[in-house]
C-alpha cells in the first residue's frame, strides 16, 4: 500500500488512466473490426465510413497517448488504401 500522499495520489491516478486506456483499446479494436469487415463485404460507401471513423478514433488516441505515434501512423497508412481509394 503507497504511504505517501502523493504515492495515494498516484495510485488513484493509474487506475483511472489504466480504465481509460483500456476503453480507448476495446473501441479501437472494435472500430478496426468494423472496417475490416466492411472492406470485405465490397461495399466502398461502407468501407469509407468505418474507415473514417477509424482513423478518427486513432488520432484521439494518439493524442491522448494510448497509442504510440508510429504505431497509428502505420494503422492509418494501411486503412487510408481503402478509405481513399476511389
Amino acid at each position: 500500500m503507497a504511504n505517501t500522499q502523493s504515492a495515494i495520489k498516484a495510485a488513484r491516478k493509474a487506475t483511472r488512466l489504466a480504465l481509460r486506456n483500456q476503453a480507448a483499446k476495446t473501441r479501437l479494436k472494435t472500430l478496426h473490426k468494423a472496417f475490416d469487415a466492411a472492406v470485405k463485404s465490397g461495399d466502398a460507401a461502407a468501407a469509407k465510413n468505418a474507415g473514417r471513423n477509424y482513423l478518427s478514433a486513432i488520432g484521439k488516441a494518439v493524442k491522448s497517448g494510448v497509442v504510440h505515434r508510429n504505431a497509428a501512423s502505420r494503422a492509418k497508412s494501411h486503412a487510408a488504401k481503402y478509405v481513399l481509394a476511389k
